[in-house]
Formats: structure tokens, sequence, C-alpha cells
């Protein structure tokens, strides 16, 4: 497959071109949440969306439609997700990126491929959305089954010897996450002392602290969203717990720091590769910094499944959504995050997931062992 080059590759690069006129637009569809506790993880994504629209109007739009934006909120919630996916399919949207949840991005997406819209998400993990081989559902992001892979494996490789607790609450990616991370874990013959569901909060955030530490608890891995992961480690290091926290891609947020203060230091978490470390997104990641903007967690993989759409609408010469998923397909592009393709499911080929370490309210690679 040819590796078809992009023009520009951000905003600043965008800016300095004199590119045709859009003579037409087309709408594209942002489904994030702006409500619930994955706000922070829509804002990212939403932003990424927004960057890399300016950027390819700037050139020209796709197949010479400019992009107008039509942003919904999910808030994460399956049955919302599923009313803003109907919506779109009453106004006409054939091209959106979303959703952010798994389980949103799982029920939303049964109305988009039955209808021949092109869905790109930037932060659905569920192996289960590309498994199902829908023609027309893509990501540029990773997959939790490869994350339940690292996470058993970074338990197994650092703490076999230890005794880990593997927690989760009642939301669909905490559960999904815990269970993948026990099933590898347990595979590699490494047993978990302790694998269990709680429901978040002030009190029971307490209560779970006290009954960790008194297991004698050293590791926990917790698959929780940036606030309560935050609130957690730091309600634990107030009651004397301290053990070795490890999460998740869910608090790849600079709100995982504030929310845990100090007690953030040395959490490890498996994310993404960090795409703003490549030099394909510099010209990107610099647009963002002029603005006062730092380009962290999902941002850059928000603006990459806009740019994708954008790549493959103008090789294809259209704005149709099938003939963009059948381009996604077949062919390699060079985006943000990289020369990357789409395989037969949907799944981006870009490098999966690897281990960070929180410190003085930054994610940084961790060392490797």
């Amino acid at each position: 497959m040819t590796v078809r080059r992009l023009s520009p590759l951000g905003l600043a690069l965008a800016c300095l071109l004199s590119p045709p006129q859009a003579s037409a637009e087309v709408v594209v569809g942002v489904a994030v949440p702006r409500s619930g506790p994955y706000v922070a993880v829509g804002e990212q994504v939403l932003r990424g969306v927004q960057a890399a629209a300016q950027a390819a109007n700037a050139g020209g739009g796709i197949a010479g439609e400019a992009i107008r934006l039509d942003v919904q909120d999910d808030a994460c919630d399956s049955n919302q997700a599923v009313a803003v996916a109907n919506r779109y399919v009453q106004s006409g949207v054939r091209l959106v990126v979303g959703h952010v949840c798994s389980n949103a991005s799982l029920a939303a997406s049964e109305t988009y491929a039955a209808n021949g819209i092109a869905m790109i998400t930037a932060a659905s993990v569920s192996a289960k959305l590309t498994d199902r081989g829908l023609p027309t559902i893509f990501r540029v992001c990773g997959r939790d089954d490869d994350q339940g892979k690292l996470s058993a494996a970074i338990l197994a490789e650092r703490f076999r010897d230890r005794k880990i607790a593997l927690m989760y609450d009642p939301s669909p990616p905490s559960r999904t996450l815990a269970a993948a991370t026990k099933d590898n874990l347990n595979r590699i013959g490494v047993n978990e002392a302790l694998f269990a569901a709680f429901q978040p909060g002030e009190a029971d955030d307490a209560a779970l602290a006290d009954r960790l530490k008194g297991a004698g608890i050293d590791v926990v891995y917790y698959g929780g969203d940036a606030q309560e992961m935050g609130r957690l480690v730091r309600i634990s290091a107030e009651r004397g717990f301290r053990p070795q926290w490890l999460g998740t891609s869910a608090i790849a947020t600079p709100e995982f720091a504030k929310v845990a203060g100090g007690s953030s230091n040395g959490v490890l978490m498996t994310f993404y590769l960090d795409p703003s470390r490549k030099q394909e997104a510099q010209a990107v990641v610099a647009a963002f910094r002029a603005q006062g903007v730092e380009p962290d967690g999902s941002m850059i993989y928000g603006y990459a499944a806009l740019q994708a759409l954008v790549a493959a609408g103008n090789l294809a010469g259209s704005v149709d959504s099938r003939a963009i998923a059948r381009v996604l397909h077949a062919e390699r592009f060079d985006l943000v995050l990289g020369p990357v393709g789409f395989d037969a499911k949907g799944d981006v080929t870009a490098q999966g997931y690897v281990l960070y370490v929180w410190q003085n309210g930054a994610f940084t690679p961790a060392k490797t062992n």
C-alpha cells in the first residue's frame, strides 16, 4: 500500500499556505462527553478535532468542501449516545468523530453502521467495538485487550512477589479493563490477592483504603476515571496507605494530579504512545503551545481522528462516508501518529500502549526494568 502524505500537518503550516477555497460544506459530527465524569477527556478530544478542522479548512476542507462541526454531548451514557447517533442520522450527518467511552461507542456504532455512517473514535478502547467487523467503524487509539496485556505484564514483571489488588467500579470501562488485566495476569501464572468491585465516593474510598491496608496490599490496580482515582489515591495517603498504584488511560489528564495532589507522584499508568513526541506531530504541537494549550492526553488522537477522515476523503475525492471507509481500509496515511493504516477490523496500525509515571503534575514514560 502507498503512504499518502498530507499537507499541512498542523495549524502552523496551514496558516502559511494559500489553499483553494472550499466551495461547499460537509458536516462532521463530534460526539464527546461534555457532562459527567469523563468531561476532561471529552474536552481533549474536542480540542484536537477543532484544531484539525481548522487546519483542514485552511487546506481546502474535505474534497473541496469546508468542514463544519456538529458537537453533541453523550455524557458517556449508552442511551444518550444512541440518541446522538439518531440525531445525526436524521440531520444527514455522514461522518462522525466519537464517541469517547467504549459503552457509548458500542451502542451508537450499531446505528452508524446500519446507516453507512463512518465513525472514528479517538478514545474508545473496547476490543468488541472493532471485533464485530462493522465496515464503517474505526479507531485511532489502542484496544483494551492490549492495555490489559501490558498491565498484566507490568504487574508480573515488577510486582510478582507482592500482594496485588485489582479493583474496579460499576462503570463498563473500569470493569472491562480490570477483567482483561486479571485474565492476562492469571495466564502468566500470577494470582492477585484481591479482585473486587467498590462504589466510588468519599466514605467508600476511605473504607476501601482501610480494607486494603488491613489486608497488607502492596500494589493496587484500578481502572477508574481521573477524578475517582485521584480522590482514592489522596484519601489513601491521608489514611497512611501508600501502595504502588497502577492506573489506565482513563487518568491521562491533568485532572488526576490536581485531585490527587502530591500523592500522584510515582503513580504508574498505561496509555497510548505519546504522539506529541513524534516528529510528525511537532508542527501541530507547536501550534497548540503557541495558543497556550498543552496537547496532552487524547488531544492529538482527536486531531488524528479527523485528520484520517480528511485524508481518506481527499484521496477518494468525495465526502461520501462509504467511499471514505473503503479508502481508510485500503491505504496508509501520514498522520500526526506517523505513517499508519487501518486493518480489516478498523483498528489503527500505530504503536499501542506504553507505561508512564506521574511526577510533579505530569506523566512521562517510565523507565524499563
